[in-house]
């Protein structure tokens, strides 16, 4: 389970060192793809095979579901943790994420969100965990 958040930049090459404690959850290897909320997600290989494997199972009828798999998919990347931790994140994915130079990098759950600083701050959650339609949906899910 990915915790945990972290401050960190790009570098000039457009790397970004992944905080050493996902390093070892990573094994190496893992999936960059575009997130929900312009972030991006890390995953490891197994969790991106068991999202495929789900999204396999979306009905392809569903002009929706079509959509979704091929952004999901088509802004996929395989990235290789390099030497001293740090993958490339692509121009696309800096586009869609608005990452210049500070990042937040956050473990959430079974993958890595990567947000560029200002997003992430303008996203943050404080306000929500006070919104009571929000909490009333976390009741609904015993929570």
């Amino acid at each position: 389970m990915f915790l945990g958040t972290y401050q960190n930049t790009i570098d000039n090459k457009n790397r970004m060192i992944v905080p050493a404690k996902f390093r070892d959850q990573l094994g190496g290897k893992c999936m960059l793809t575009k997130g929900f909320d312009e972030c991006l997600y890390i995953y490891t290989m197994q969790d991106f095979e068991e999202m495929a494997a789900k999204l396999a199972g979306l009905p392809q009828s569903d002009a929706d579901f079509r959509e979704f798999i091929r952004d999901f998919f088509g802004n996929s990347v395989l990235c290789e943790l390099d030497s001293q931790g740090r993958i490339l994140i692509p121009q696309n994915l800096r586009d869609y994420a608005h990452i210049t130079k500070d990042l937040v990098t956050t473990g959430a759950m079974n993958k890595v969100e990567i947000w560029s600083a200002e997003t992430r701050e303008e996203f943050d959650m404080a306000g929500k965990m006070k919104d009571s339609n929000f909490t009333d949906k976390l009741r609904e899910f015993s929570i």
